[in-house]
């Protein structure tokens, strides 16, 4: 394992643009430290909560 993130999924989808940049926020993030196991690297499974805060759209 080299920390690269694989598999990214949206668990709870709320519109397809707002999903899509999450898993490409996520996608884009570093690579990570991988999991261990007995000192030896391992696949890991993470949630990673993200918020959206949106703007009304002008004159609504």
């Amino acid at each position: 394992m080299d920390g690269k993130r694989r598999d990214i999924e949206v668990l709870r989808s709320i519109y397809p643009t707002l999903d899509a940049e999450a898993k490409r926020v996520v996608k884009d993030m570093p690579d990570w430290i991988p999991g261990q196991q007995d000192g030896k690297p391992v696949a890991a499974y993470v949630t990673i909560p993200i918020l959206f805060l949106l703007n009304k759209a002008p004159g609504k």
